[in-house]
């Protein structure tokens, strides 16, 4: 499956850089695969990770 999260108005690059940091480490952790970011012009990013499939119950 696929999520994505958003940083928010951060307009300094380097603690916009440390936002995602550990954004992607705090997901990391659970499992989560991080596969791209985007920077937006307003001083924003979008993550998108890969989670883990989680079998259907039947």
């Amino acid at each position: 499956m696929i999520e994505t999260e958003i940083i928010g108005y951060t307009p300094d690059p380097k603690k916009r850089a440390a936002r995602i940091a550990a954004l992607a480490n705090e997901r990391e952790s659970r499992g989560d695969t991080l596969v791209s970011v985007l920077s937006t012009p307003n001083c924003g990013a979008i993550l998108v990770f890969r989670t883990p499939a989680v079998p259907e119950k039947k």
